[in-house]
């Protein structure tokens, strides 16, 4: 199986090197197997380039003029970006990786690397940035859909979602166990939800 068989068509590999035989030799890999890849001479101008609505990830060469692989890392970092990022290098170390990985890293990289290493850690890369995407729109819609609830109505959530009867929650908040029922419709109605299971999925999705 090709790495484009498991991939939406606008995932990109961002391929950051100073070294163009590098980037071309990675391109024409990459390309074969069907992969979409972005190269860059540095990484500064990947950070002046960047869009938060791109998807894919970085594979970045670790020592580089001017901003160094683990210096476009903790950038992304402060800058909330969450693409995934792959360090590729001929210098690597224990301590590098170790610094690599603990700032968020994907994955840690040596060369002269396997390309059937490569690209299986790159089409985890990428499968990564497309879970996350997915799960962010997911909260985005569940959290137009909790607008939708009255403060009341979000009092009575948080206690059914916390596995509480209508009796306990009616005798919590003062009022009957029929104005709860009524509530717990309207509840159901305004979140899209057609059972109670699907109340508590999204409930916890929106936290």
């Amino acid at each position: 199986m090709t790495m484009s068989e498991d991939m939406d068509e606008n995932d990109t590999v961002f391929l950051i090197d100073d070294d163009p035989g590098i980037r071309d030799s990675l391109s024409l890999l990459l390309s074969l197997k069907g992969v979409r890849t972005q190269p860059f001479a540095n990484a500064e101008s990947f950070i002046e380039t960047y869009r938060p609505e791109w998807t894919g990830c970085v594979l970045t060469d670790l020592r580089m003029p001017g901003m160094t692989g683990l210096e476009l890392q903790s950038m992304l970092r402060e800058r909330g970006v969450q693409v995934p990022v792959v360090v590729l290098t001929a210098h690597g170390d224990v301590a590098t990786a170790r610094t690599a990985l603990k700032n968020g890293a994907f994955d840690f990289l040596e060369k002269p690397v396997d390309d059937t290493v490569l690209l299986d850690v790159l089409r985890k890369a990428l499968r990564v940035d497309r879970e996350r995407r997915v799960a962010a729109t997911t909260r985005s819609t569940t959290d137009q859909r909790l607008e939708r609830l009255t403060e009341r109505e979000r009092e009575i959530l948080a206690l059914i979602a916390a596995g509480h009867q209508n009796r306990d929650v009616a005798a919590q908040l003062g009022i009957s166990p029929r104005t709860v029922e009524v509530h717990k419709a309207r509840i159901m109605e305004k979140l899209e939800c057609r059972s109670l299971a699907e109340l508590i999925r999204v409930n916890l999705a929106a936290r």
